[in-house]
């Protein structure tokens, strides 16, 4: 019937300060073919330049984001969960 989801982006912003990426996931099949950073690209297009992105990376995904160039972020804040 429709076309299979391939990936998503999910974030919550504010349009003012900062959007944060909650998830940011693609199909084992179509990783490495520009299809994460395609997302983050169009995120960043609707938001506008006055926007930040933010997000919290797996360990495994840490080189993905730096070969895109995000970059890290000194002074985050965690709360660890307790189970």
């Amino acid at each position: 019937p429709g076309k299979p989801l391939i990936g998503l982006a999910r974030g919550i912003t504010d349009f003012s300060w900062v959007c944060y990426i909650s998830e940011l996931a693609v199909c084992k099949s179509a990783q490495g073919l520009g299809i994460g950073k395609g997302l983050l690209d169009e995120a960043r297009r609707q938001l506008g330049p006055s926007v930040a992105i933010s997000l919290i990376s797996v360990p495994d995904a840490v080189g993905f984001y730096e070969r895109i160039g995000m970059k890290r972020m000194p002074d985050a804040f965690w709360f660890a969960r307790e189970r």
